[in-house]
């Protein structure tokens, strides 16, 4: 039985890597699938993959970090399935950072992470909030990082913004559970996505001698967790933040 059959997800960041898995895996479950990513020629490839596969996606064209946009994002998806159940807030300004001493990062790039990477899953909560309300039901799963347990020096900005997702986590939990709405975070360790392979050489053996799991981590490895967050099985489960490294850190 589908875990999530005829739920109606939105998935932000969904051109590609984490995101696009999500989509798939949301898809593979039951759920109708809105890709959202600033980027629609990455989010149409990702809808047209479910939909070869005999699910039902459609691609939105997205910038969370503007209000207007994440508004339109809502409107398309209630419009097409008359409902909206599941929000997974992926995107995220990491591809193209550059580590760098903290008072080395200009003042218009820390911003430009701010804005993305907290600022967006405020305002994506706040787009598709309405009609889980009027639903009396919904799950909002934020992508956090597991760098803001180990730290990752020379990377204060993604760091800082991923703590920032994980305290928007506990108080949207406390804020929206009278509504019918769990609040919960994922944070990923190093995953093989395209962007964390631009990012370092051998991207395939980092710190994989750090975990209990000693092998990379794979976007999929990632997909069960969102899937199980996104489903009736989480119900009484709000306000929590799950790391998914393979045991490299241990909360």
């Amino acid at each position: 039985m589908a875990q999530l059959k005829d739920k109606v997800a939105i998935v932000t960041g969904a051109a590609r890597g984490l995101g696009r898995a999500f989509c798939v895996g949301l898809a593979e479950a039951g759920a109708f699938v809105a890709a959202a990513d600033i980027d629609l020629a990455g989010a149409q490839e990702t809808a047209e993959q479910i939909n070869a596969g005999g699910g039902d996606a459609i691609a939105v064209t997205v910038d969370v970090s503007d209000e207007v946009s994440t508004q339109q994002m809502a409107a398309t998806t209630a419009e097409r399935w008359r409902r909206i159940d599941i929000l997974i807030n992926n995107a995220a300004v990491y591809a193209g950072l550059e580590r760098k001493l903290f008072d080395a990062i200009a003042v218009a790039e820390w911003d430009r992470v701010m804005a993305v990477n907290v600022k967006g899953p405020w305002l994506c909560a706040r787009a598709v909030f309405p009609m889980m309300k009027a639903q009396k039901s919904g799950k909002i799963i934020n992508v956090a990082s597991a760098t803001f347990y180990s730290g990752s020096a020379q990377w204060s900005h993604y760091v800082t913004s991923k703590g920032g997702v994980i305290g928007l986590t506990r108080a949207l939990a406390k804020e929206l559970g009278d509504h019918g709405v769990n609040v919960n975070a994922i944070a990923p360790g190093f995953t093989l996505t395209e962007a964390s392979q631009s990012l370092i050489a051998n991207a395939e053996k980092y710190g994989v001698d750090r975990g209990a799991i000693k092998r990379a981590e794979q976007p999929d490895d990632v997909v069960g967790l969102a899937v199980f967050l996104a489903s009736p099985a989480s119900d009484f489960i709000t306000g929590q933040t799950i790391i998914v490294d393979g045991g490299r850190q241990l909360n």
